[in-house]
């Protein structure tokens, strides 16, 4: 079985130079997709305390919790036992993962598993998001998708040849 499992945010976000309001974060908008592509179950990585819903706040919030290599409660977890496959994303904050990204990898057992890691990011990549599940886990980890923010709604063709290899 299959797991799509991300971390997203929406409200005020960085697009390309300016910051919008966005109901929906481009996160959860790749997650979807890839559900319906591969017919992966959906799984949502959520902090019990959320981050600000301004982008500059947000940004200190996100920027201090890696400093301090927090690692935030989550709303809900989920046995992954039953999944071969998951598909992980996240935005790239600060050069690597959300730190609740890093408490969802934590808190199961991977061993066997493979990870499909994708981020979105506003000129960033996957920096090195791929090295950093490879040392959390043991899993097998694939080569990752990026993609600009922005480009997020544009974006099917890029993830369906991303998941055919």
């Amino acid at each position: 079985m299959k797991l799509v499992a991300y971390y997203s945010r929406a409200d005020e976000n960085y697009f390309g130079g300016s910051i919008r309001n966005i109901s929906k974060g481009n996160t959860e908008k790749v997650a979807e997709m890839i559900a319906d592509i591969t017919g992966a179950d959906l799984f949502k990585i959520e902090q019990v305390k959320p981050y600000s819903y301004d982008y500059h706040t947000c940004t200190d919030e996100a920027k201090k919790d890696k400093q301090n290599n927090a690692r935030p409660e989550l709303v809900n977890d989920i046995d992954i036992s039953k999944y071969d496959e998951i598909y992980l994303g996240y935005p790239n904050y600060w050069g690597t993962m959300p730190m609740a990204v890093y408490t969802f990898l934590e808190s199961g057992d991977f061993e066997g598993k493979i990870i499909h890691p994708f981020c979105t990011h506003e000129g960033s990549g996957l920096s090195n998001t791929e090295n950093d599940i490879r040392r959390m886990c043991n899993a097998k980890v694939e080569k990752g998708l990026s993609i600009i923010g922005s480009h997020v709604d544009n974006s099917r063709t890029s993830i369906e040849k991303w998941i055919k290899g």
